[in-house]
């Protein structure tokens, strides 16, 4: 069976590094959508719990959000291989063969991407930074110096990546069309 056999699939031949500014933005865009996500997920442990105050059951509420982000994406990795954010950005996560990832592949991507955030907030606790600019900053450094590691990793690939044995490829149709000739235009 080859790699264009499997639904989700990305042909071998064409295995090629998505950008990392489209990585960036498809980033950027998923904290947006995020958003929303984790809202949803805070009125539903809310409701269940019936949680009348922000601190009452804090710790249960950051579990929740995290296997409920856990679940977003690992669900949308494994189903086509990529979130609404990855499609808006053409981009798609398959192992190195091109195929699919597996449940277990997804998973540990998830929780390896907790790298882009897990440093900086650990060197914020560490210096006693209050939530504010200085842990803003802090967490966008950590951001930084992610993406530029990626510009010096053989493919092009983001840390948690290289650890999974999984690739960010660009998904658009290639070769491009041709743009349409002016004779089409006129008829």
């Amino acid at each position: 069976m080859t790699a264009a056999d499997v639904p989700g699939a990305v042909p071998a031949g064409n295995l090629r590094h998505a950008p990392i500014w489209r990585r960036m933005a498809s980033f950027m865009y998923e904290g947006l959508l995020l958003f929303g996500v984790v809202m949803a997920a805070g009125f539903v442990f809310s409701g269940l719990t019936q949680q009348r105050h922000a601190l009452q059951g804090l710790h249960g509420l950051q579990a929740f959000v995290f296997f409920v982000l856990g679940t977003y994406f690992v669900w949308f990795w494994c189903k086509s291989g990529q979130t609404l954010a990855m499609k808006t950005w053409h981009v798609r996560v398959v192992d190195k063969q091109g195929h699919a990832l597996t449940v277990r592949r997804a998973a540990a991507r998830y929780l390896l991407s907790w790298l882009w955030f897990l440093p900086a907030l650990g060197v914020a606790h560490w210096a006693g930074m209050p939530a504010g600019a200085g842990l803003w900053m802090c967490l966008l450094g950590g951001v930084v110096v992610i993406a530029v590691s990626a510009r010096f990793s053989p493919d092009r690939q983001f840390v948690h990546d290289l650890i999974c044995g999984t690739r960010q490829v660009d998904c658009r149709p290639w070769p491009a069309r041709p743009p349409a000739s002016d004779s089409a235009l006129s008829t």
